[in-house]
């Protein structure tokens, strides 16, 4: 089969692209090398998929350029369309950066897939739309008022994909992603900075009081919900959450990482950011019913794996971080 991966240099993208080759398929990996973080994360991206025996090429170009997507899109049976600014943070300071690349994006990507007879669109979505919580778990039917640009911009995408389903009957998919996590993941994430301060002897430092509460999913589970989407259309036209279920404080994940690596070692506090979610915990009860999506990998299990990962990988990964 014939797979695009757009954002495919980076984190999720990366991981796909390299396992879909490793399946045997043919991958185009399309990714604008946007420098929101370190390069060098997307270029070992890339340097796994192109390790593994199979075919795979990357692209670089950008999915608001109509011309390099129109030609990928043709070209694919299956597109995984992962590309997207990232960011809640960031989003508060550029909120025109966040809509223009995540929503306008992302309609250029739809509307070439329209013109042709694809198998399924998949796009990532995120746990950002559902903003504050007026219930725990969050299913899809939870109300949807993101507290960040990032949110609004991931909303506004996964309603035109919504829209293109029921109006031009484009088979497509969107997956709400709850904090992934894993290898090669964005440098600027609290379990990364966690394990490097640690591996330093240095406190793990919480942006607030620590009580707020996040679903991390390690990566190993994303790729098994978006491989299934290869072989079935049952979701077709569906939104789905894809979550650990697995809800833990950050306070107790900080501790968690302590423990591991420098016990003893106090924590630290410091402001927390107002776009910051409270809380995140994901039904998945849909995907469950639907493609039979089963998270394996436990908090402490993904953890224990990334720092395994981490000490591997420190002379490259650290300064990124540190």
């Amino acid at each position: 089969m014939k797979i695009l991966v757009t954002g495919g240099a980076g984190f999720i993208g990366g991981h796909l692209a390299e396992e879909f080759v490793l399946d045997g398929h043919d991958v185009v990996a399309l990714d604008s090398l946007f420098d929101n973080y370190s390069l060098s994360i997307k270029e070992q991206n890339v340097a796994a998929a192109e390790a593994a025996d199979g075919t795979y090429e990357f692209v670089e170009g950008d999915i608001r350029d109509e011309d390099i997507i129109e030609r990928y899109v043709d070209w694919a049976d299956m597109v995984y369309h992962q590309a997207a600014r990232v960011g809640v943070r960031d989003s508060v300071e550029k909120p025109q950066s966040y809509n223009d690349v995540n929503v306008c994006g992302t309609l250029n990507v739809l509307e070439a897939a329209r013109q042709t007879d694809i198998e399924r669109l998949v796009v990532a979505s995120s746990s950002s739309v559902y903003g504050k919580p007026e219930y725990l778990p969050y299913d899809e039917d939870h109300p949807t008022t993101p507290v960040s640009p990032y949110g609004v911009s991931k909303l506004a995408s996964e309603q035109y994909v919504r829209m293109y389903n029921d109006v031009y009957d484009l088979p497509t998919v969107a997956l709400r992603y709850f904090t992934v996590y894993g290898p090669r993941m964005r440098p600027n994430m609290a379990i990364s900075n966690f394990v490097s301060r640690c591996f330093n002897g240095q406190p793990p430092v919480i942006y607030g009081d620590g009580t707020q509460t996040r679903d991390f999913t390690f990566v190993d589970d994303i790729l098994t919900a978006n491989r299934s989407l290869l072989e079935t259309d049952a979701a077709n036209g569906e939104v789905m959450n894809i979550g650990s279920t697995d809800n833990i404080s950050i306070k107790a994940l900080a501790e968690e990482v302590r423990d591991q690596l420098a016990p003893g070692v106090e924590l630290e506090y410091d402001e927390r950011f107002a776009a910051d979610a409270e809380h995140t915990h994901a039904s998945i009860e849909k995907a469950n019913e639907i493609i039979g999506y089963e998270p394996t990998t436990t908090i402490r299990e993904g953890v224990g794996e990334f720092i395994d990962w981490y000490e591997a990988n420190r002379d490259w990964y650290e300064p990124l971080i540190r």
